[in-house]
């Protein structure tokens, strides 16, 4: 579980204060994922963050109880000096996990071959967004986080494999995706919500929070 209890975000512009969350109270349940709409530039990445613990609220409480993954495309864990085996090993360590197999699991999964064994300042964008996936399904969480805004790879052969682990994992798993677009969230979440000018509406379908969402677009 992920509860919100009153939580208060913001971030000084330069110019102005720009309000994230105002008093936002809510709860992600295990088995009952969640997507979130809003447009670009509204705080979703920071949502996401303030969930797996990398941010923290100006007011208010954040309660986590469950395996929280870091974010999709999270690098912060990771040293760009040190190779991606070094770093999968690493990150096995750091959640108690046997670093033969996660390094197994990432090298298989990513298919860069002597690239592995490189410093992850070599990498491409798209090397170090099939790395940080790879690290993310190496490892069984209760709850999943995905933002839209985080780096994508193009890679057709990873993508199928990546894409069919994460199918699976979703089945016994709940996933919370932030986004833009209705689209996106349909093949994940039933449950909605629509972040708007701080405030957070949430919605037991996805067309109850699109009807809203395209409501405050048109106006």
């Amino acid at each position: 579980m992920i509860e919100f209890e009153n939580v208060s975000k913001s971030f000084w512009t330069g110019t102005q204060r720009k309000v994230i969350l105002d008093q936002a109270s809510f709860r992600v349940e295990e088995g009952r994922s969640l997507g979130i709409l809003a447009p670009n530039g509204t705080g979703k990445t920071t949502i996401i963050n303030m969930m797996a613990g990398l941010e923290k609220p100006d007011e208010g409480r954040v309660t986590r109880t469950s395996r929280i993954s870091f974010p999709l495309g999270f690098m912060g864990g990771v040293v760009n000096k040190h190779t991606a085996t070094e770093n999968a090993r690493y990150i096995a360590r750091l959640y108690g996990l046997d670093p033969d197999y996660v390094e197994g699991f990432c090298r298989w999964l990513c298919g860069i071959e002597e690239y592995f064994d490189m410093p992850l300042g070599t990498y491409s964008q798209g090397m170090r967004a099939r790395f940080s996936l790879a690290l993310m399904l190496a490892i069984e969480f209760d709850i999943y986080l995905v933002d839209e805004g985080m780096p994508s790879t193009t890679d057709v052969e990873f993508n199928r494999k990546a894409g069919a682990i994460l199918r699976d994992r979703l089945q016994k798993a709940t996933i919370v995706i932030v986004s833009h677009q209705a689209q996106t969230l349909e093949k994940f979440c039933r449950q909605a919500a629509v972040l708007r000018n701080g405030k957070l509406h949430m919605f037991e379908s996805l067309q109850e929070a699109k009807r809203l969402y395209d409501y405050e677009a048109q106006s």
